[in-house]
């Protein structure tokens, strides 16, 4: 790859393309728009700078971290977006691009220089004020002259595999060197795309057959049989599989979930943060639509794609609530329930291969903030729980916090009104016996907590 391709208003469409990545989600949407105004769209200029754009945000918490120690600015969120944008391509491009080391040319970082001073400087003096252009000419020398060099095997890990030394640090603590290694690999590596029959309205056997004709080549998971993956891209949209309710969109280990829980026709069932809805429609199958599924959730746009993923499996036992889940022993009543699932909001940090944002998004104060929520929604699902009910805890977080910690202390606090119900398998067992984990690096499935308490 060679800097000659590259030329000034190519950079100056890498630093509007990374601005407003950070407006339009997803940010590939604000690339392509960007990239068709530009003319860069479908040319040979296209590969290299899409390249380098997924680079810049596949590293972003590094290079944070670098214009925040050039610009002694301890959170670069403070800055004017367009300087934010162009501080970043400039460290991607000056510190990290391997091309411009490779280049045939010796002034090729000199170019790159001199591109960021004139055009760059110029458009931030444009969009914002002179005095931003003129600080930013002075900071692309600092840039340039910087040496990125890791320190700890922290640091070394977060650049290898793109994820933040928080994340590093707590699997460090949980499960020791060889495996936290293990899981970053893991992390980095394109899982294939799974599907869940549904019983209702096809067999496993009949979907791999449509799916065959199609070319596509499905394997049987190893844990959930009405689990298929195969490799993508798949269209979805078009295929008549999808559109007639016979294949729902589920993750092996989530998948997992309601067969733990295993609610049975004509029970009471509480799902205490359903949307989008792929446990709940399971649900509703292993219940054969008999019975009544009671959904809460607060987000309108994901209680849409329920609704649609409900009719469209023709799930009809299920009765959506938009309200925050902690109120449902107000709307429903209390000991009500045969049996409620707690899927619990967490930091999802065992998803981190699907949800590439999440590499550097988690931070320990949302943890904290998201432990207490959980403890809240649990505390919730003992009230709806007749006695004898039984409560699914999941989650789909890898840290100790989220899970057995919050489990401990829910034990702790209704000793003697909540038992463990111990869980022996498909996976493995969590750090309190009894519970269960799903391990990316073990099971080659997301990471998943399970939990399954008997209110007594």
């Amino acid at each position: 790859m060679s800097f000659i391709v590259l030329t000034e208003k190519d950079i100056e469409a890498l630093v509007k393309a990374v601005k407003l990545g950070e407006e339009i989600k997803p940010s590939q949407q604000a690339k392509r728009d960007v990239f068709k105004e530009y003319g860069i769209s479908g040319t040979y200029k296209d590969r290299i700078l899409t390249a380098i754009y997924y680079d810049i945000w596949r590293r972003i918490g590094i290079i944070d971290r670098i214009a925040s120690e050039i610009t002694n600015i301890p959170n670069i969120a403070i800055l004017d977006p367009w300087l934010r944008a162009a501080l970043r391509v400039a460290i991607e491009i000056l510190v990290f691009e391997r091309f411009i080391k490779e280049a045939r040319y010796r002034d090729s970082k000199d170019l790159f220089v001199k591109y960021f001073k004139r055009r760059i400087a110029k458009v931030l003096s444009d969009n914002t004020h002179p005095y931003v252009g003129a600080y930013f000419w002075e900071v692309v020398d600092k840039i340039a002259a910087y040496k990125w060099i890791p320190k700890t095997l922290s640091e070394k890990w977060e650049y290898r595999y793109m994820v933040s030394q928080l994340i590093i640090n707590k699997l460090l603590n949980l499960v020791g060197v060889d495996e936290t290694r293990k899981i970053l690999k893991e992390f980095n590596k394109v899982y294939p795309i799974s599907i869940r029959v549904n019983i209702l309205k096809s067999s496993v056997e009949e979907v791999e057959e449509e799916l065959r004709k199609n070319g596509v080549k499905p394997e049987r998971g190893k844990y959930v049989p009405t689990i298929l993956k195969f490799k993508g891209p798949y269209d979805f949209d078009n295929s008549s599989l999808f559109k007639e309710g016979k294949i729902v969109i589920q993750e092996e280990a989530s998948a997992m979930a309601s067969i733990v829980l295993g609610p049975k026709p004509g029970e009471t069932v509480v799902d205490l943060c359903a949307a989008p809805g792929g446990k709940t429609e399971h649900m509703g199958e292993l219940m054969n639509n008999e019975g009544v599924i009671y959904a809460f959730d607060i987000d309108e746009l994901r209680i849409k794609r329920m609704k649609e993923l409900l009719s469209r499996t023709g799930i009809k036992i299920v009765k959506i609530f938009k309200e925050d889940a902690r109120k449902a022993p107000d709307i429903l009543g209390e000991e009500i329930a045969d049996k409620v699932l707690l899927d619990a909001p967490c930091s999802s940090s065992g998803t981190i291969m699907k949800n590439q944002e999440l590499r550097w998004r988690i931070t320990q104060e949302k943890i904290d903030e998201l432990t207490q929520l959980q403890f809240e929604l649990l505390e919730t699902a003992i009230k709806l729980a007749k006695k004898g009910g039984r409560i699914l805890y999941t989650t789909c977080s890898l840290f100790r916090e989220e899970n057995e910690d919050v489990i401990q202390k829910i034990l702790t606090k209704y000793r003697g009104r909540l038992r463990l119900v111990s869980l022996n398998g498909p996976f493995d067992q969590g750090f309190i016996p009894g519970t269960m984990r799903a391990w990316p690096h073990r099971h080659g499935t997301y990471g998943f907590f399970y939990a399954l308490l008997e209110v007594l």
